[in-house]
């Protein structure tokens, strides 16, 4: 279809993808380096995160845009965000440290917030990173989403919707994005049905009940993002074995 890029970025499965939320948020603190390699241990094929940049450029993980006791990440350096412990312990992550915990993982990096001045800084760390070809972003500002595909054309990218609107596919077209990320609620089978007509993925989030995950992936849906990744793919697999007849 006109102004989509042809998909290739799940890797042909006979399942949808296992995206853990903010890394197996389920068993570790969000967003953390715990969460990531957690997410690995459990199987998942590719991992959910957020990030915002410190006023000088940095980009760090986390979801919400003020870090408790330290304030607004926008205002921090990156050497005040350094300094940040998160609740288990951690230092605040950067965006590189992360790519580097997942080197054979899909990454589908949620841009929380992102001054146009600073897109480049974002672009340069993904480019860096062991596997860019399986990097991602998307987000609920679809500005962002356009200056980073206008600035590197290549650049899988989709957009974050927590309501259905009338024409999806124009939403995503209007941007360049190639993904639908669709609260889970919302999903249909006529949704996936016309993402996928368009030549897009539809990926639903946030995904933790078995039952869920199996009538979402009935309906066709390429991914599904939840936070206990290892629950995910056991219902998945319950569903090929009771299809199989074994």
């Amino acid at each position: 279809m006109d102004g989509f890029v042809k998909q290739d970025y799940l890797r042909p499965m006979r399942r949808p993808a296992v995206i853990a939320h903010r890394g197996a948020s389920g068993y570790e603190y969000e967003n953390s380096p715990a969460a990531f390699r957690r997410a690995v241990e459990l199987g998942a094929d590719g991992v959910e995160l957020d990030i915002h940049a410190t006023r000088d450029g940095a980009i760090v993980v986390h979801h919400d845009a003020d870090v408790p006791g330290a304030g607004p990440i926008a205002q921090l350096t990156g050497e005040e965000a350094r300094r940040v412990r998160l609740p288990n312990g951690e230092t605040l992550p950067l965006l590189s440290e992360v790519l580097d915990l997942l080197p054979d993982r899909d990454v589908w990096v949620e841009v929380k917030s992102l001054p146009p001045i600073h897109d480049p800084l974002l672009l340069e760390v993904l480019d860096r990173g062991s596997c860019p070809e399986r990097y991602a972003v998307h987000s609920f500002d679809h500005g962002i989403v356009r200056r980073l595909g206008e600035a590197r054309p290549n650049l899988r990218r989709g957009i974050l919707l927590s309501a259905c609107p009338d024409d999806p596919v124009s939403a995503m077209r209007a941007v360049g994005a190639t993904a639908l990320w669709q609260e889970w609620q919302q999903v249909d089978a006529e949704l996936v049905r016309r993402v996928h007509d368009a030549g897009g993925i539809l990926i639903a989030w946030t995904v933790n009940a078995a039952g869920d995950v199996v009538r979402l992936a009935r309906m066709g849906v390429d991914g599904l993002c939840g936070n206990y990744p290892d629950r995910m793919r056991m219902a998945l697999a319950a569903r090929v074995e009771e299809g199989s007849g074994t």
